[in-house]
């Protein structure tokens, strides 16, 4: 009962929360981008509460538990994934000028074809990345209530759509910032009890013999999948669309090197958090339903009783926060980019709204039909599917001049078309035996070469495609904001 109480307070919270936003949304560019003026601090705190999804509040712990040590390549890959992007992309990418991806896209290479092959590949992603935040919702709802596995992804679906419908960016921006620190509490504190009593208890270590601290083992071709996950996790992230959006709301790209700054130690803290919830659940060798409900089922078996209960209903709180904040920021991306470039709707916010709703029920339908998998590993898909199409746009386009429209098309079409394939036949056949299992469980490996191989190619050969005005947008990427080019503070080099 404490547990449902706990999900009705997040709700409630949340629709409360986002309620305060729309006082101060009534420009598209609120709905957007929050107006281009969220502080680092406010934005890296709602960066937190999207970005750890139910991967990694869930996911995390249940693929340690299985497979070991293998499997902490996984927060470090996504932790180290934004000291890319702070180095790589996120201060040109602001001082691009673009509200999404496909803003971009068709900024630097000035081609609507490379905008809408970018569109397609943005919603591919977002949905791949909501799919499981909404049947891991109904995991934790089925386990809390009984009720079908269908039942938690429609409250989550339903509350992420009164949100985003009410106030856009602006308004989930306070949602999620909220919803870090309530996901970071949810941890810490359970955790905190949990360390007591298995120190109470004798500080039992795992079973002589268990192969869980054993590097690359557990799995069908160990090595090629840690290095796989590796590429996706680190070079994913700045592939993100709900991630990326983010950044175009700092008032300057100055404000977005400091958001990632405090990113990253608001990861590194979270972090910390599941690991050892997974290796406790080792330990204790819990028999689970699944293992993504090992942090739900600690807190009971370590402490029982009247606090082991409230424990677990504030761990489930705080996995309904990350249903939540995560949906809400996809589903503003996806959203933005249905839109603009698919549905082409050109009434602002009213085709935002319409927007949001397809947005968020064809993923829901996917979840209620599709093939339950580890959270992680469909969440890893979507990395996948990122690192080996907009990685390549991203670093190519901004560091490279020569990079022509005929080569953006095809390393986009090459390596995101070759990702998503894999893992559409992974999510809708399931996990597949033998080599063939390997890479397309994990197809980073191959597909991100593919990428960025057929894009340079392919400029090389085409130089005729070059944007005509590459120099002039290429000095905007790199040049300070305080530096304006209509007052005549710096001038294009001629091509």
């Amino acid at each position: 009962m404490s547990s449902l109480v706990a999900i009705v307070l997040v709700v409630l919270a949340a629709v409360l929360i986002g309620a305060f936003g729309v006082r101060v949304s009534r420009t598209t560019s609120d709905f957007y981008v929050a107006s281009r003026t969220v502080t680092p601090l406010w934005n890296a705190s709602a960066i937190g509460g999207e970005y750890l999804s139910a991967a990694s509040f869930l996911g995390i712990a249940g693929l340690i538990l299985t497979y070991g040590a293998d499997m902490l390549w996984l927060p470090v890959g996504w932790t180290g994934g934004y000291l890319v992007l702070l180095v790589l992309v996120s201060a040109p990418l602001r001082r691009s000028g673009a509200y999404t991806l496909p803003d971009f896209a068709e900024a630097r290479l000035e081609s609507m074809v490379v905008r809408r092959v970018s569109s397609v590949l943005v919603v591919l992603i977002g949905w791949l990345y909501l799919m499981p935040q909404f049947q891991s919702a109904g995991m934790v709802f089925r386990a809390i209530t009984g009720a079908p596995a269908w039942a938690g992804g429609l409250l989550v679906a339903g509350v992420v759509a009164v949100n985003v419908l009410s106030g856009g960016m602006k308004s989930i921006t306070f949602v999620q910032a909220f919803q870090y620190w309530l996901k970071l509490t949810a941890l810490a504190v359970p955790l905190v009890f949990m360390l007591l009593a298995w120190r109470a208890d004798g500080a039992p270590g795992l079973q002589a013999g268990d192969p869980w601290a054993l590097p690359l083992h557990g799995r069908e071709h160990p090595v090629y999948a840690t290095y796989s996950l590796i590429l996706a996790t680190f070079l994913g992230t700045m592939g993100l669309p709900h991630v990326l959006v983010r950044f175009y709301t700092n008032p300057d790209g100055r404000a977005a090197r400091r958001t990632t700054l405090v990113v990253l130690s608001l990861l590194g803290a979270f972090y910390l958090l599941p690991s050892i919830y997974g290796y406790l659940g080792r330990v204790y060798s819990l028999s689970l339903d699944g293992p993504d409900s090992v942090v739900l089922a600690l807190p009971g078996h370590l402490v029982g009783g009247v606090a082991g209960e409230l424990l677990t209903a504030l761990v489930t709180g705080g996995a309904f926060a990350a249903f939540l904040s995560t949906s809400s920021g996809l589903a503003v991306s996806v959203a933005g980019v249905l839109g603009q470039d698919i549905l082409r709707f050109t009434d602002g916010v009213r085709s935002f709204r319409v927007a949001t709703v397809i947005g968020v029920a064809v993923p829901f339908g996917l979840a209620v039909v599709a093939r339950a998998l580890p959270v992680a590993d469909v969440v890893g898909l979507a990395f996948a599917v990122a690192a080996s199409s907009f990685c390549p746009l991203l670093v190519l386009g901004i560091w490279w001049r020569r990079l022509t429209t005929s080569g953006a098309i095809a390393g986009l079409l090459a390596g995101g078309g070759l990702a998503a394939v894999a893992g559409l036949v992974t999510v809708v056949g399931g996990p597949h035996g033998g080599w063939a299992g390997a890479l397309l469980a994990q197809p980073a490996a191959w597909t991100v070469p593919i990428s960025f191989s057929v894009m340079v190619v392919v400029s090389l050969l085409t130089p005729g495609r070059t944007p005509p005005n590459v120099a002039r947008t290429m000095v905007r990427l790199h040049t300070p904001e305080t530096l304006d080019v209509d007052r005549g503070d710096w001038r294009p080099r001629s091509s």
